[in-house]
């Protein structure tokens, strides 16, 4: 894999340029789920009957094997329920394209764990949002959270260790840190944190559920304190103007070294900016995502130098590099502005002196119709596929 444009400089700054292949990328397989989030970035609940056919996605994952990338997050929506998604599964495992896919549980009975602790290349991750089901299932619905310990249960018995257990930290579930832990513990499993981004049905309640300043600090002394044996995503690199900086990537990867294909084919440059600004093509067109990804003008306009915008005096820019793309845009702040969750206090003023201005709505809305928020929706058995987003950090696996 090499860089876009070649500059001698740190490694980090090679990304900002942009490489050739993505490290890793989110494929949303599906928009059909079985559950209704409150929080779900892509909105998802209802298939979209132009989804990828079983054929289309066997040439995307050969793509991605010529394209040596490393591995492929599988999410939606609830990857399991497509009908072809063990199908696609092994055949991404036979050509050699590491496969760490998302899942609530639903479909994770005890023959299923066994079948997934026998395949090499293939990495698990249970989504709770509490430590305890009140807490989890005021998000995702009753008793979900019993279907996501059933899962770590069968994965546990059938000797799959290391599978990760992900959670959306938010304002009601901030203070259960070292009990998703001790979650994480009693499995044999490995916590992941990642942020709430106002993204899909997420722009809802984000005003609601993101945590507080207190939290913030009190999640970053944390992280600072466990980051060794807990996993980010690179999400929280807004929080590193606190002190030093987190582990990982302090840098937007948005179709630099990252993206998304939805279950139709569309490639953004983010999994939580599904927004036609972001959208970068199609890969059912000419050239498939190879051509996407390399010649996107969308893609070329993120890989320019980043000056920074207002962000750029500020002395904790190098830590931050200005936050998320995506929580400023749903927030209706610049793309050059600060972070929403600024640290130091600039996103607050910004949101402030934003007052009436129109926030951008994200694309597509394919979420249950009718009252479904507060249980689960059953899914036929002959519906289809995956949930989400970029596992550990993008610089797993290369050296220092």
């Amino acid at each position: 894999m090499t860089v876009l444009e070649s500059r001698p400089t740190k490694l980090v700054d090679h990304f900002a340029l942009g490489l050739n292949a993505p490290i890793c990328l989110t494929w949303e397989l599906t928009y059909a789920c079985n559950l209704a989030c409150v929080h779900c970035l892509s909105s998802s609940g209802r298939r979209d009957p132009r989804e990828l056919s079983t054929a289309e996605c066997k040439v995307v994952i050969d793509e991605l094997q010529r394209m040596q990338v490393f591995y492929v997050n599988i999410g939606g929506g609830e990857p399991t329920v497509r009908h072809d998604f063990w199908e696609l599964l092994d055949y991404a495992v036979e050509h050699h394209v590491g496969v760490k896919f998302s899942t609530n549980g639903v479909k994770l009975d005890a023959a299923a764990a066994r079948r997934l602790a026998a395949t090499d290349y293939v990495d698990v991750q249970i989504s709770v949002d509490g430590a305890s089901a009140d807490v989890n299932d005021a998000v995702r619905g009753t008793g979900s959270f019993r279907t996501a310990v059933a899962a770590m249960e069968n994965l546990a018995a059938a000797g799959f260790r290391g599978f990760k257990i992900s959670v959306v930290v938010t304002r009601e579930n901030a203070g259960q840190l070292d009990a998703f832990k001790a979650l994480a513990d009693r499995y044999d499993a490995q916590l992941r944190l990642t942020r709430l981004r106002p993204s899909g049905r997420g722009a809802d309640v984000w005003a609601d559920l993101h945590p507080t300043d207190e939290q913030q600090r009190a999640l970053y002394q944390w992280l600072v304190a466990h980051g060794d044996n807990v996993l980010t995503g690179d999400s929280f690199f807004h929080l590193s103007g606190l002190g030093d900086p987190l582990p990982g990537l302090n840098l937007c990867g948005a179709g630099r070294v990252v993206c998304l294909i939805d279950p139709i084919g569309d490639v953004y440059a983010c999994p939580f900016a599904i927004h036609d600004q972001f959208l970068a093509g199609n890969l059912r067109e000419p050239g498939g995502f190879q051509r996407v990804w390399q010649d996107s003008a969308l893609f070329a306009s993120l890989r320019k130098p980043d000056g920074g915008g207002a962000c750029s005096s500020c002395s904790m820019f190098d830590a931050c590099r200005g936050g998320c793309m995506a929580a400023k845009f749903f927030t209706g702040l610049p793309l050059d502005g600060p972070d929403p969750e600024c640290v130091q206090g600039h996103g607050a003023a910004a949101l402030a002196a934003a007052g009436g201005a129109v926030i951008p709505k994200p694309s597509g809305d394919h979420s249950h119709k009718g009252p479904v928020r507060g249980q689960p929706v059953l899914v036929p058995l002959s519906v289809r596929r995956p949930d989400r987003a970029c596992d550990e950090s993008p610089l797993a696996g290369l050296p220092a």
